[in-house]
C-alpha cells in the first residue's frame, strides 16, 4: 500500500446514503407528480419503464456528482473548507 493511499480518508457510506436519500426522495416525488397525470391508465410496468431511466440517468450524471462535489467534506468526515 502506498503512502498516498494510506493517508486518504475513507468515505462514509452512511453519510453518502443520507445525502442521497435527502436529495433523491423529493426528486422522485416530483417526477411522479409530473408523470402520473401524463401516464394515467398505463399499467404499472409501463410507468416504471418510463420512470427508471429518468431516475437512473439523473442520479448517475447529475445528482451523485453534484453531491460528491459539494458535500465531499461531509462524506469524507473532514472540516469544511470555506473559500
Amino acid at each position: 500500500m502506498s503512502i498516498q493511499s494510506a493517508s486518504r480518508p475513507t468515505p462514509s457510506k452512511h453519510r453518502l446514503a443520507l445525502l442521497m436519500l435527502l436529495v433523491i426522495y423529493p426528486f422522485v416525488t416530483a417526477i411522479l407528480y409530473v408523470l402520473m397525470p401524463l401516464t394515467e391508465g398505463w399499467p404499472i410496468w409501463a410507468r416504471t419503464a418510463l420512470l427508471a431511466p429518468i431516475m437512473v440517468l439523473s442520479i448517475v450524471y447529475g445528482i451523485a456528482p453534484a453531491i460528491q462535489k459539494h458535500f465531499a467534506w461531509f462524506i469524507l468526515r473532514q472540516p469544511r473548507l470555506v473559500a
